[in-house]
């Protein structure tokens, strides 16, 4: 959901460029422009290969974006907030993804138009509504439990309308990242201070940042980065920039895309008008061979048992949201897979280590992991013995929908909105 939501906001930015906007819908203190439909509408027609022109398709969506702006309505009312760190999680998985679909950071630039930069900006208001409206969602009904009863009843009187539970895959993982060698960052650091250094000495900053910065989305404008509102960088640069005085220069500063050199401009209340160079923590041939040769060493000591795939994960994995689970990303169908996890355990068979593979973790980041297929389960009719963990599920799903048409029906009481013909 997540993703279709962030290819529906990009693909109504492009339309938004074509179609003379007009109104379609208001909701509380926000609106809905032809373009925004016109473009979701389009998306969802070609994912699904229906007719862009059909009406009731249109009217799905259209309802659909009104329920949007009602949970965003009903998030602000209850006062619900979404961290800077959140939104850039957001962005950033989203971006990988589209990333992964065409190929290339530079074929998504091609395609839309604009920087990264630029993208995760123009979003950024968009991803945090959708959050919002994310978030008081899940608090309403997050906690909903079902019992064992309601499950078996469930079971009951759709078991023949289920269907299969598609072939599934229990995967874990040992990712080792490149750029996290010492020896890059330090010389990145030295490069930056360098640059710092020629500044001082009488450099143009605006010419530095044209000839060395790594940040596409401003380098041709000198790092000029404009007047932006505070909460649209990264909270290193932040922090950095609204610590200096006007025209002042920041010492080397590190934020996850790597080191900076601020100038700040010009302050304005929670706006502030920065310049920047970026300077990348940029992979040599020796380190990503070092990786590789790491993980075939690992693959290695694996296969011939002599600790367990968990013990190496924990131990050296740079995966800091698994390596202390044992390297274990989860249970997944390969329709839920990206494309390099899917060429992977595809061809694979239950307890078989694969080879080390380039993995791109975001859009600015890459290193190389080996996957292991803990187990690969055949697709099957769900059976209360087997799939109990599923049906209950689908259990609390059906109860949600049920509560959520219920919810939604007293928001649309409450909070002004209107189709407008």
């Amino acid at each position: 959901m997540k993703k279709i939501l962030f290819v529906l906001l990009l693909s109504a930015s492009i339309y938004s460029q074509e179609i003379l906007d007009k109104v379609v819908a208001i909701v509380d203190n926000e609106i809905i422009l032809q373009s925004d439909l016109t473009g979701q509408v389009a998306y969802v027609a070609a994912q699904r290969r229906l007719d862009p022109n059909n009406a009731e398709l249109k009217e799905q969506i259209l309802n659909a974006m009104i329920e949007e702006k009602l949970l965003y309505a009903q998030a602000e009312r209850d006062t619900i907030e979404v961290s800077n760190e959140q939104i850039d999680q957001q962005l950033d998985y989203q971006l990988n993804f589209f990333i992964q679909q065409y190929g290339s950071r530079e074929k998504v630039e091609e395609v839309y138009g604009m920087s990264i930069e630029k993208i995760k900006r123009e979003l950024r208001d968009d991803v945090r509504k959708n959050l919002m409206a994310q978030t008081v969602q899940n608090m309403k009904f997050g906690n909903l439990q079902v019992t064992k009863r309601e499950i078996e009843e469930f079971y009951e009187t759709y078991k023949d309308s289920l269907g299969q539970i598609p072939e599934r895959f229990h995967i874990y993982h040992i990712f080792v990242n490149p750029t996290a060698n010492a020896e890059l960052k330090n010389k990145a650091r030295d490069f930056a201070q360098s640059i710092i250094d020629s500044i001082k000495n009488g450099a143009d900053f605006a010419e530095m940042a044209k000839k060395y910065s790594e940040d596409p989305g401003s380098k041709a404008q000198g790092g000029d980065l404009g007047f932006v509102k505070r909460g649209s960088f990264y909270p290193e640069f932040e922090a950095a920039a609204y610590s200096l005085r006007n025209n002042e220069i920041s010492a080397v500063t590190e934020s996850p895309v790597g080191f900076h050199i601020i100038q700040t401009l010009e302050k304005r209340g929670q706006t502030i008008h920065s310049r920047h160079i970026l300077i990348k923590i940029k992979p040599d041939e020796d380190s990503d061979l070092n990786a590789i040769t790491k993980l075939n060493g690992i693959r290695d000591s694996v296969l011939k048992n002599d600790k367990p795939f968990s013990y190496f994960a924990q131990k050296y994995s740079d995966d800091k949201q698994t390596n202390f689970l044992g390297g274990e990303l989860g249970t997944f169908e390969l329709s839920q897979l990206d494309k390099n996890l899917f060429e992977i355990v595809s061809k694979m068979k239950k307890g078989e280590v694969s080879y080390p593979k380039r993995l791109q973790v975001d859009n600015l980041t890459y290193g190389f992991h080996i996957v292991k297929l803990a187990d690969r389960i055949p697709a099957h009719k769900p059976t209360l013995e087997n799939d109990y963990e599923e049906l209950k599920k689908l259990t609390e799903f059906s109860a949600k929908q049920k509560l959520y048409k219920e919810w939604i029906k007293e928001i649309k009481e409450n909070i002004y909105w209107e189709i407008k013909e």
